[in-house]
C-alpha cells in the first residue's frame, strides 16, 4: 500500500515553501531517512526525508509551491528493493591478427608511387542559430520574496537615515597577529574581525541604549538583552543568524558560533530559531570589495552597522600625514526613534572601541 509524502510543520510562521529540487528519480527504489526533496521556505531550507522504504512517485515538480500538509508524493512500500546487479566477467583480449607478409619485389622492377588526390576544402559550417527570445524568466525563491517585502516594508515603515565614519585598523590588526598563534592552539578558531565588532556594537549598545529598541505599534520597547545579528550572503540569498548573549560570550565563543552557522548554512540546515529576535544587525559589505554603502535596517530593528574593505589610504596623525588601514562605517537608523545625536553617538563609541581594541578585552 503506498504511503504519501508530506511536507511537514516548519515552524510557527511558516506555512510553506517551493520544492527546490527532488533527489531522487520517478521510479527510484528509496529507503527510510533517504533525503527525498529540499523544500526553500520564506526563511530556511527544509528537508523532506523518507518514513518508509519503496518505489517513489512523485506528484509535485521542483518549483512548485506546496503548503504545510500537502502530498508531494507517494511511496509504493509493495515494490521490492532491486537485487545487486552482478558484474559481467570480462571478455579476454581478442588476439591481434597476424602481419601479411608482402610478397618479394622483383629485382628489376621499379615502384612507382600514386600521387594521392587532394580533399576538397572543407565546407564552412553554418553558424548555429540565435537562442529564440533574448531573457530568460524564473520563479523568484520564498527566500527572495521574503527579502524583497523585508527591504519594501523597512523603506516604508521607517525613517531610514545613515551617518558615516571611519576607523583605523591598525591596533586591531596588530593585536590580532599578535594573540593569533595562541589563539588558535588554545581555541581552535581563527581570531577575526567580525568579533571585535560584535563587542564594539554590545559596548556601543551599553553606551547608547536608545538605539537598542524596536517599534510596535505606538509603543517603543526597550530591549536589555544583546542578541546580535550577522549577515550571512548564500546561495539562495541573504540570512541573518543571531548571536544569543553576545555580551556574555568571549571572542572565542563568538568565533565558533560564526562558524557553526557558516557550517549549517552551507548544509542547509538553518532552522527558523536561528534567525530571530535579534536587536541589531551587522552586515559586512567589504569582504565582497564595498567600499562604501548604506545598509537598510532588518525590522522590527532599528539600526544596522555596515563593515566595508580595509584599505591603504593616509590620514593625519599627530600633525603627520601616515598611511594606514582605513575601514569606512556606515551607521543606518530609524530616525523615527533614533536621534541623529545618539546615532552619531554610537558611532564614535565603536570607532573607539575598533581603535582601542585592548580595553574591550579588559572591559574598560
Amino acid at each position: 500500500m503506498p504511503s504519501d509524502i508530506k511536507i511537514p510543520a516548519l515552524g510557527e510562521s511558516v506555512a510553506g515553501g517551493q520544492i527546490a529540487k527532488w533527489h531522487f528519480n520517478e521510479g527510484d527504489f528509496v529507503k527510510t531517512g533517504d533525503i527525498l526533496l529540499t523544500l526553500e521556505t520564506d526563511k530556511v531550507a527544509a528537508e523532506v526525508t523518507a518514513e518508509s522504504s519503496g518505489a517513489l512517485h512523485i506528484g509535485k515538480q521542483a518549483g512548485d509551491d506546496v503548503e504545510v500538509g500537502a502530498v508531494v508524493g507517494q511511496i509504493d512500500e509493495s515494490a521490492a528493493a532491486p537485487a545487486a546487479k552482478a558484474e559481467a566477467p570480462k571478455a579476454a583480449p581478442a588476439a591481434a591478427p597476424a602481419a601479411k607478409a608482402e610478397p618479394e619485389k622483383p629485382a628489376n622492377v621499379t615502384e612507382f608511387k600514386v600521387v594521392p588526390k587532394p580533399e576538397p576544402a572543407p565546407v564552412a559550417k553554418a553558424a548555429p542559430a540565435a537562442p529564440e527570445g533574448r531573457i530568460t524568466r524564473k520563479k523568484m525563491s520564498p527566500l527572495r520574496k521574503k527579502i524583497a517585502d523585508q527591504l519594501v516594508t523597512a523603506q516604508r515603515t521607517a525613517a531610514i537615515l545613515t551617518t558615516f565614519n571611519e576607523c583605523d585598523m591598525s591596533n586591531v590588526m596588530a593585536l590580532r597577529s599578535k594573540l593569533q598563534d595562541s589563539f588558535v592552539k588554545k581555541n581552535g578558531v581563527k581570531l577575526g574581525f567580525m568579533s571585535f565588532f560584535i563587542k564594539a556594537v554590545v559596548e556601543a549598545l551599553k553606551a547608547v541604549p536608545q538605539v537598542n529598541v524596536r517599534v510596535e505599534g505606538e509603543e517603543i520597547v526597550q530591549q536589555h538583552f544583546f542578541d546580535i545579528g550577522v549577515a550571512v550572503g548564500t546561495e539562495r540569498g541573504l540570512i541573518v543568524p543571531v548571536l544569543r548573549d553576545a555580551d556574555q560570550k568571549s571572542f572565542a565563543e563568538l568565533e565558533k558560533d560564526i562558524l557553526g552557522y557558516a557550517a549549517k548554512s552551507k548544509e542547509g540546515k538553518i532552522q527558523v530559531s536561528d534567525l530571530t529576535g535579534g536587536v541589531f544587525t551587522i552586515s559586512n559589505g567589504g569582504v565582497y570589495g564595498s567600499l562604501l554603502s548604506t545598509p537598510i535596517i532588518n525590522p522590527p530593528q532599528s539600526a544596522i552597522l555596515g563593515m566595508h574593505s580595509i584599505q591603504q589610504r593616509p590620514v593625519a596623525v599627530d600633525g603627520q600625514v601616515v598611511i594606514r588601514p582605513m575601514m569606512y562605517l556606515a551607521l543606518s537608523y530609524d530616525h523615527r526613534v533614533v536621534d541623529g545625536k545618539e546615532a552619531v553617538a554610537f558611532l564614535i563609541r565603536i570607532k573607539d572601541c575598533i581603535e582601542n581594541p585592548a580595553r574591550m578585552l579588559v572591559g574598560a
